[in-house]
């Protein structure tokens, strides 16, 4: 190591020892303006080619394996298990239920055993439930996995979430959010196209189509989770694939945009009090209800709602017709997180965005028309998936502090995902699902909608107030580190619309 790359090295260590506000040394000091500007760009760069397309690959994997029951389901599985309407919708509770009370306790855990051990570890054992349930002989066993598979999948998208805000900046969050999660919808397209070609495997082995979907995507998860211990990065003060000068670097961007850098905290209770404090918390959850419900009543029921249009449809041809919904869906998703990064209007697109998937449930409500319903199924498609990440972005932007922003990020995503289990059990009464369709536009124009205006507009106001300096007293008397603490209560915190 070069003599200045150890004192770049001291310098970073001496801020995270202190926990201080002092800047580590710029290792691009002698460098003009347009020079910083091409060296940050390449840096950004660099992060994006390192960390975005494995976690991408990661969670599509993630969100196949949670929703492929909804392919088995039309390929045999009810029959094969004798499950009713109201047990097999049970099997959809039962993972939410172990999904979301895991998910506010993985931010710290992945902060503690690091993300290159916490998110293998956690693939492993979802690509071994997954395996499982391709081998269940009756409902109990299918309960039982579909448990297992809730909780070990719980770390993964609030972990990544709160990693990628370790990483970039406030300004540049969304897009990377956004991408990931796009991931999410192309798992829709690729699951109806694999669960479309694995079911001609009926009967290899004695095995049925629906139980090899399991067998091989569990496979797959596993061999992944494997080679993940080599491909997942840590965080930026440790990052093995960063030198020195650019683990540097990345602080001091961080740093620059008013963010703590993910090595400079160590956890204390307050931050889970301050978490529980913030108004913006709550709100967030209830914005994060109004799409996470609707993503999964659609993800686990559209090859269903397909398959009972009407147009006598085989199921290979129905798992076929989801792909299109969901291919649209990921372009939408990627374009919003764009736009939203590059207006900082996050509560605007969502609140435009969320009027489509209004519509389309509409459509399908008030329709019995299926050419309607199924354009129906694009609108909702559309109104749905772009929100997912565009208000996790919303929620980490105006969320500071490491680890407050962790255990923020663990209550909104988990207490969304515990509305997975109203989505399980608002499907049937087919082929109309009136109380289905229903209940999903009610979500979205309550929630996701009425939710997203209240909070644009208090975040307005509060701004509104900081930029007069009627804030300004919060921090009279107090010193640096107390300063710093106070974290997105700081008069210099402006939030995020």
């Amino acid at each position: 190591m070069s003599d200045d790359e150890k004192r770049l090295s001291s310098e970073a260590q001496r801020s995270h020892d202190e926990g201080t506000l002092d800047m580590p040394a710029d290792p691009d000091a002698h460098l003009s303006a347009e020079e910083k500007a091409e060296v940050d760009r390449k840096l950004v760069r660099r992060l994006d080619l390192m960390l975005i397309p494995w976690l991408c690959f990661l969670y599509l994997l993630a969100f196949l394996d949670r929703t492929n029951i909804g392919n088995a389901k039309i390929a045999g599985l009810s029959k094969d298990l004798g499950l009713s309407v109201s047990r097999y919708n049970a099997t959809l509770s039962i993972f939410f239920v172990s999904y979301a009370v895991f998910e506010p306790l993985t931010n710290i855990l992945l902060k503690r055993l690091r993300p290159s051990v916490f998110i293998p570890i956690t693939m492993f054992l979802w690509g071994c439930s997954m395996l499982g349930m391709g081998f269940v002989k009756n409902w109990s066993e299918l309960m039982a996995a579909r448990w297992f598979l809730g909780l070990t999948e719980a770390g993964l998208f609030p972990g990544v979430n709160y990693y990628l805000s370790c990483w970039y900046k406030r300004s540049e969050l969304g897009i990377r959010a956004a991408i990931f999660f796009s991931a999410a919808a192309l798992s829709g397209s690729f699951g109806g196209l694999l669960a479309a070609a694995i079911e001609q495997m009926d009967g290899v082995a004695n095995y049925p189509g629906w139980a090899w979907i399991f067998i091989l995507e569990g496979l797959l998860t596993v061999a992944v989770a494997l080679v993940s211990f080599w491909l997942v990065q840590d965080f930026p003060g440790t990052a093995k694939f960063l030198s020195e000068p650019d683990r540097v670097r990345v602080i001091r961007r961080l740093k620059l945009d008013n963010q703590s850098a993910a090595h400079s905290e160590r956890f204390r209770k307050s931050y889970l009090f301050d978490a529980l404090k913030d108004w913006k918390m709550w709100l967030g959850m209830v914005i994060y209800m109004g799409c996470d419900m609707p993503l999964y009543a659609f993800s686990l029921f559209l090859p269903t709602i397909i398959n009972d249009l009407g147009w006598n449809t085989s199921v290979v041809r129905a798992q076929l017709m989801s792909v299109p919904p969901y291919a649209a869906a990921a372009i939408m998703t990627v374009v919003v997180g764009f736009i939203a990064d590059r207006t900082k209007q996050r509560g605007m697109c969502n609140i435009l965005v969320s009027l489509l998937g209004v519509a389309g449930f509409a459509m399908l409500l008030g329709s019995d028309n299926a050419a309607v319903q199924y354009v129906g199924t694009f609108l909702g498609a559309l109104g749905i998936y772009p929100c997912i990440s565009n208000t996790i972005s919303w929620v980490a932007n105006n969320s500071e502090g490491v680890y407050k922003r962790g255990v923020v990020l663990g209550f909104v995503i988990g207490w969304g995902n515990l509305n997975g289990v109203v989505s399980s059990n608002i499907y049937f009464n087919g082929p109309r699902f009136r109380e289905g369709h229903g209940t999903v536009m009610a979500y979205m124009a309550l929630f996701l909608f009425g939710g997203s205006v209240l909070m644009t507009t208090l975040l307005r106001r509060e701004n509104a107030r900081r930029r007069r300096g009627e804030r300004d007293h919060w921090v009279q008397g107090l010193d640096a580190n107390q300063i710093k603490d106070l974290g997105d209560n700081r008069p210099d915190f402006i939030y995020t619309i």
